[in-house]
């Protein structure tokens, strides 16, 4: 018995590396689609010039997604996993095709009708967001942490592929008539496509992986009754007198795994609020003009997105991995020192000194949060990890929120505020 149980192990954890390659792209899906309208901002300023996109865009996003978020967390031991993350895929790849259709049905246009239109398309963005960024972390949280930050990778990818990709449909079409226009067609047509994709890659692959099976497994016998259908999917079921043992095991609550965690939340809300209170919206209106022209908050968005993406992966390695608590909070407050940087850089530095500053801005966000994220769920079984990766989620989009709306702070004293 013993040989056989230790013979059945590997076979449990097979898929590994698929699963960990799986997760990184369903965390690009995950931001692929607001990425994408973030990078085309330049496109919404010339559309759009006196509507501030960048910032009042982001704010319709973060609204609907702290609302949903909110309600997806009080409800989330009752609602089906697979369900969830399948609504919020489909949702982004409908979201994402409806903002093509409206800029052809338009022909480019901008005015008043079009710009509430993308609002409603910013505001469908930031649903879909709650729905799967809480289901696909609530859901990792019980998995092996390497899934957790290939996922947390992927999301910071979204951003800089989308940078990268942005960069190079604007230099391919920019001498082009209507180049700019033609270049974001071309990049919103990509992203609708890897959002399919990977609709197909959860639907269909993720959940048969042996190593997934033998984690959801594992979470229902404690007492999970949010993977229930994965384990039908993956063409596991589970036989009454198991569930009538999960039934006993007993659980935390929200409001108790969130004070047991309240430093973990803090954290993510500070580093989210600093964050967000200077990307985008500051990087698009108050850096001034430099050599680069339009160039330029282009090239600052890419070198943030490149450094948040590098950082996710140092905490790979176990000694550079920051896992005090009280480690964590000093350093979370030590980024509060930018703020005057980034006020004295604009205002008289140039720009090689700007791109420094947004590129360790990314390098801190990436870095911290997966410390954060990965500490986070240990101790605890697979009912409490999904619940308290949802109360998790729900601070990262309070804190961007709250970052959105500090953002316009940075106009007060101008004279189009």
């Amino acid at each position: 018995m013993e040989g056989s149980s230790q013979s059945e192990a590997p076979r449990r954890l097979e898929g590994k590396y698929l699963g960990m390659a799986c997760c990184w792209a369903l965390g690009l899906a995950t931001l692929v689609a607001w990425s994408c309208m973030l990078t085309i901002e330049d496109y919404y300023y010339k559309l759009f010039p006196k509507y501030h996109p960048a910032r009042l865009l982001t704010l319709i996003y973060m609204t609907f997604a702290v609302v949903s978020m909110a309600i997806l967390t009080y409800y989330e031991s009752k609602i089906d996993t697979r369900k969830r993350n399948l609504s919020g895929l489909v949702l982004f790849f409908l979201s994402s095709l409806l903002l093509l259709l409206l800029d052809l049905a338009s022909s480019g246009k901008g005015g008043i009708g079009n710009f509430i239109g993308i609002g409603a398309i910013a505001g469908s963005f930031g649903v879909a967001d709650a729905v799967l960024q809480g289901g696909m972390v609530g859901d990792l949280f019980f998995m092996c942490p390497e899934f957790l930050q290939s996922y947390l990778a992927g999301i910071a990818a979204s951003g800089f592929l989308i940078s990268a990709l942005r960069l190079l449909t604007k230099a391919a079409f920019d001498k082009f008539p209507n180049g700019l226009r033609k270049g974001v067609m071309l990049f919103l047509v990509i992203s609708i496509f890897f959002e399919f994709l990977c609709i197909l890659v959860y639907a269909f692959l993720f959940p048969k992986l042996p190593i997934v099976k033998y984690y959801r497994l594992k979470a229902s016998t404690e007492g999970s009754n949010t993977v229930s259908a994965d384990l039908a999917a993956g063409g596991i079921h589970i036989n009454q007198e198991d569930e009538n043992e999960a039934k006993r095991h007993e659980r935390l609550s929200n409001k108790e795994l969130f004070f047991e965690n309240i430093d973990y939340a803090v954290d993510l809300i500070l580093i989210f609020v600093l964050t967000l209170s200077i990307v985008p919206g500051f990087i698009y209106e108050d850096t001034g003009s430099h050599q680069l022209h339009s160039w330029y908050a282009l090239v600052l968005i890419t070198m943030y997105n490149a450094c948040d993406l590098i950082s996710r992966y140092i905490p790979l390695v176990e000694f550079l991995k920051l896992k005090s608590r009280k480690g964590l909070m000093i350093a979370v407050l030590s980024r509060f020192l930018l703020i005057p940087a980034f006020y004295f850089t604009a205002k008289y530095s140039d720009q090689g000194w700007m791109i420094f500053l947004i590129s360790f801005l990314g390098l801190t966000n990436g870095y911290l949060t997966v410390c954060v994220i990965t500490e986070a769920p240990k101790g605890y079984k697979g009912p409490e990890q999904n619940a308290l990766g949802n109360l998790l989620v729900l601070c990262v989009l309070c804190g961007v929120f709250a970052g959105v709306a500090l953002d316009w702070l940075w106009l007060v004293g101008k004279k189009e505020f």
